[in-house]
């Protein structure tokens, strides 16, 4: 329990991100996997240890047995969490955060035990830093269960910088500074700091009181606090730091574990710079959160894990123990290729903070990953020599022993204080450099993309090279949406895209292209030596349509023909039309999407997560095509409400381009809440329905048409005052499907429910007699909707917002009736009929060359 669950963590989170571009939510899972798993507990391992070396106490004190329980409810804890936050499972994750609470609370409990029955001793201050920190990680859980349970943008972005830092610089932060105050000496060899304990008494407070203002200024949304309190935080760790001088001074680093320490405190106090960076110039509290991943980066990987791994180099092998010829086969052991690790870390972590390109910044990512995850093999074969050499020691004959110790005296000065290793840093070096090398050669492959393109006509090269930076920006242009260049130079375009709001590439009509982009990030296009005019665009779906074009004129050579090459724009849905005339059906046992409108529920707000996915769907009988989704079905899930009722409605965005949603049942202005974000991103949209009826709701990102042809919409039921209950309830929404993926001219087919004739293949089913509601909405985009079920007669029609047949707004009495209702793109409404006897009853758009198209089904009545 001491080594093993740190252990299954890191490689939990080493295998994510393997993984990570299959796995929702994976950079969350990564930073939590390890602050929360690997750094959580080794935590509560080692503060236990340092306070049972500190104090002298009774030893039935905070027995083994009850610290495993801790650890073990601390792990249950956690799987709870990081299983319940993907999936939305807030329940899940109230049960997980307070169990990693309860698990922390009873460990201060019992470090508050030891202390109160200790006798007086040194460094008892240390204890107290460990105290200290334990009181703030139930903060940061219930700050993490609040962030899960769905918040306004401006909240959500409070709560986030108020969990981190409560979590990064108390929890972690704290316990960090107090055990460095003797473990930092202690892996140096060298002479404590006389004043180091009166110092790391006078900074505790500041510590603890700067964090606090700092959370209250998070919350509050007080920029001036949370400012103040952080740079009061920065003041008492730097005046608590200043005790590691004197030693650092006497024995400069040698080992991996000094190094990797010492790494960490200094990306410790970037981190922490960075965030009162964000603090000081960001225009407000969600701009501070936007982009927080490098912050965190920062503080988990450069910081919280080079702690991690540097103390255990040192402290495992001084707890395995054995004797000091032991203690040095584990130094020894931890210190393969160290200074190699601590270069290919530390430098291309660096590097990658920087506006590098993306393939650069892959590479250099891959390089720090390696060089963490080497640590987790080179652990487990340390603890396994550790073990041999202790037995071995441990059976040796006196003879041996004395012959032991005459020459581990003659090794002591070679491994306790080694030559600096110049060749494991030349070799790091090497490998940042080839990384940085290998970054823009290799990212064309990985891209799918070419190096060279040949020539469009035959031309003699020149020898020049013409190097031209093109910017993606925000209005859907390149600029410059031109370029000059004369016949015969070699063509290098740099594409960067200034666009926040969603990724962009560019695309050669050749099929050279650059990857997509996301803000800031850059990539070089080799175009190779140009004879002929070229086009480009972006083929992000719609956005050339909407002009994001490039020209390239080649001057001093005659035009070429127009190129045959593919028009690549966007996803796989292929340009060819459906062909419904072949008489392919639906196959035997096929189940049609669930038409019922879902329950009522009790509850008066609404907390609902909506992941945007890219999945394969059928949508027609013998047709697939790629659909974008709200929560993998399209149309995406039915919101069901009464007027009054809140929805909070958290949007997460795992496609591959940027998205956006907008409800029409809720009032409000749509800067901040239907903006686009970009993949990986999320925001919080929250609305109070005020009006009844069937709304639409849908990606409002341009081209609208574009995204809500591929499947970005959905519905949102808010009943009108007084409703009368009925029999069954079913929602049918109406939308178009297109042969490529660009609305224009007619659809190659119409459906019900995302998929043409589903409900004719398996019917909707009613008894005689029964009263039957259809909530319709037409989600289009372009065309218009007549409902009509064959055989029936509607003796109640509401539609967008009154009553036309039935309610109390109606003139004509009971006899009235209508027979189709009729709807244009993003209206809608509800019809009830009885059927007088069993049978077959069609139910149709009436449009009729639509309805032909798969806008139809079936009700079968018994």
């Amino acid at each position: 329990m001491r080594d093993r669950p740190g252990v299954v963590w890191l490689v939990a989170a080493a295998l994510t991100a393997l993984v990570h571009p299959f796995v929702p939510d994976s950079t969350w899972l990564m930073v939590h996997m390890v602050a929360l798993g690997a750094i959580t507990h080794s935590i509560m391992v080692w503060s236990s240890h340092f306070a049972t070396t500190l104090l002298k106490h009774r030893p039935d004190i905070d027995v083994r047995a009850t610290h495993n329980r801790r650890l073990v409810l601390l792990h249950l804890g956690i799987i709870a969490v990081l299983v319940g936050v993907p999936t939305a499972w807030w329940w899940l994750t109230l049960v997980g955060a307070t169990a990693v609470g309860v698990a922390v609370i009873w460990h201060a409990w019992q470090l508050r035990r030891r202390l109160r029955g200790a006798l007086p001793g040194r460094f008892r201050i240390v204890v107290h830093h460990y105290l200290a920190s334990a009181a703030f990680l139930p903060v940061g859980a219930t700050l993490g269960v609040l962030l899960a349970r769905g918040q306004t943008d401006e909240m959500h972005a409070r709560l986030l910088l108020a969990h981190s830092l409560v979590n990064l610089l108390g929890w972690v932060g704290i316990t960090v500074t107090g055990t460095l105050i003797t473990l930092w000496p202690t892996i140096l060899r060298a002479r404590m700091d006389d004043a180091s304990e009166r110092r790391a008494r006078q900074a505790l407070p500041g510590l603890v009181l700067g964090l606090a203002l700092a959370c209250t200024g998070a919350l509050a949304g007080w920029r001036w606090l949370l400012l103040a309190g952080v740079a009061g935080y920065l003041v008492a760790l730097l005046w608590s730091a200043r005790s590691l001088v004197a030693p650092t001074r006497q024995k400069p680093p040698r080992h991996f574990a000094a190094w990797s320490v010492m790494a960490g405190a200094v990306w410790f106090l970037v981190g922490i710079g960075m965030v009162g960076w964000r603090v000081a110039t960001a225009d407000d509290f969600a701009a501070m959160a936007s982009g927080y991943g490098r912050v965190a980066a920062v503080l988990v990987v450069g910081f919280g894990l080079q702690v991690l791994t540097g103390a255990l180099s040192h402290l495992v092998p001084a707890v395995i123990g054995g004797g000091p010829r032991v203690v040095r086969v584990g130094i020894e052991s931890f210190d393969r290729i160290g200074m190699t690790r601590i270069v290919i870390i530390n430098v291309p972590l660096a590097l990658s903070l920087l506006p590098v390109p993306s393939g650069t910044r892959v590479v250099l990512t891959t390089l720090v990953l390696i060089g963490l995850v080497a640590f987790i093999p080179i652990m487990l074969t340390s603890i396994k020599r550790l073990v041999a050499a202790r037995r071995e020691a441990a059976l040796a004959t006196p003879e041996d022993r004395r012959a032991g110790l005459k020459q581990g005296r003659a090794d002591a000065a070679r491994v306790l204080d080694p030559p600096f290793p110049r060749t494991q840093v030349m070799a790091g070096v090497t490998l940042v450099a080839l990384a940085l090398a290998a970054g823009p050669a290799l990212q064309p492959a990985l891209d799918g993309g070419s190096v060279d393109a040949a020539p469009a006509a035959a031309v003699t090269p020149t020898g020049e090279t013409t190097e031209v930076t093109v910017t993606a920006r925000a209005d859907m242009t390149f600029s410059p949406s031109r370029i000059e260049v004369p016949a015969g130079d070699r063509l290098v375009i740099t594409l960067t895209n200034e666009d926040g709001s969603t990724v962009h590439d560019l695309y050669l009509d050749d099929e050279t292209h650059t990857p997509r982009l996301a803000k800031g990030e850059s990539a070089t296009l080799d175009v190779g030596v140009v004879g002929a005019d070229r086009q480009g665009w972006c083929t992000v779906t719609g956005h050339k349509r909407m002009g994001m074009t490039l020209t390239i004129d080649v001057t001093g050579a005659p035009q070429a023909a127009p190129s045959d090459a593919p028009s690549h724009d966007g996803h796989d849905n292929e340009d060819t039309p459906f062909d419904l005339t072949t008489g392919a059906t639906w196959p035997d046992g096929f189940e049609a999407d669930d038409a019922s409108l879902p329950p009522l529920p009790d509850a008066r707000t609404h907390r609902v997560t909506l992941r945007v996915q890219e999945v394969e769907v059928k949508v027609a009988p013998g047709v697939t095509r790629t659909r974008w989704t709200f929560g993998g079905t399209a149309p995406g899930p039915t919101l069901h409400g009464r007027v009054g009722d809140r929805f909070v409605i958290t949007l997460v965005n795992d496609g591959s381009i940027g998205h956006s949603i907008d409800f029409h049942a809720g009032s409000l202005a749509p800067d901040r809440p239907m903006r686009t974000i970009t993949p990986g991103q999320r925001l919080t949209y929250t609305f109070t329905a005020e009006r009844a009826g069937i709304w639409m709701y849908h990606c409002s990102t341009m081209p609208m048409a574009t995204h809500i042809a591929q499947g970005m919409f959905g519905a949102v039921v808010i009943e009108p005052e007084g409703l009368p209950e009925v029999d069954r309830s079913y929602v049918v929404t109406a939308s178009e499907l297109y042969a490529g993926e660009e609305p224009d001219g007619d659809p190659a087919a119409t459906a019900f429910n995302g998929r043409a004739f589903q409900y004719e293949a398996d019917p909707l089913t009613a008894r005689v007699g029964e009263r039957v509601r259809f909530w319709v909405l037409d989600a289009g985009p372009d065309r218009p909707v007549s409902f009509h079920v064959v055989g029936g007669q509607f003796d109640t029609v509401w539609s967008e917002g009154a009553y036309r047949t039935g309610g109390p707004d109606t003139v004509g009495g009971p006899a009235a009736g209508s027979q189709a209702l009729g709807l244009m793109p993003a209206q809608g409404g509800f019809v009830e009929l009885t059927f007088p006897e069993a049978g077959h009853y069609p139910f149709v758009n009436h449009v009729m060359s639509d309805g032909d198209k798969g806008a139809r089904g079936t009700i079968r009545v018994r």
